[in-house]
């Protein structure tokens, strides 16, 4: 896995040209864009000290919580025939986050039309 440029790459007087050598020289092909790492070198020498994507409008939120699961825990054992389906209209999420809950987290299965 490569890694950003470091931090302090700026600090240091190194140009980003050396540094996008330096990445060709160690992960060959596998290496960031020069143009990358320009954005990467003016990002951190203006002050960014992460390189994890921050949280955007409209950027996907995490509907499989914990209190979700004990719902449809609770569900598929008081009505071992319900389906993927009506748990996620049942908690107004997707057939597939259901589907990962039950037999993902929960590790149910599907025999013959009842989890077991």
């Amino acid at each position: 896995m490569q890694h950003a440029p470091k931090k302090n790459s700026g600090e240091t007087g190194v140009k980003p040209i050396e540094i996008h050598r330096r990445k060709k020289f160690q992960y060959g092909d596998a290496c960031l864009s020069l143009q990358q790492v320009y954005e990467w070198t003016r990002k951190f020498m203006s002050g960014i000290s992460s390189v994890t994507d921050c949280p955007r409008p409209g950027q996907a939120h995490r509907v499989v919580t914990p209190e979700g699961i004990a719902v449809v825990d609770d569900i598929v054992k008081e009505n071992g025939r319900v389906t993927v389906n009506d748990i996620a209209a049942h908690l107004d999420i997707s057939h597939g986050s259901a589907h990962r809950v039950v037999q993902g987290v929960l590790l149910f299965i599907y025999i013959c039309n009842v989890f077991i």
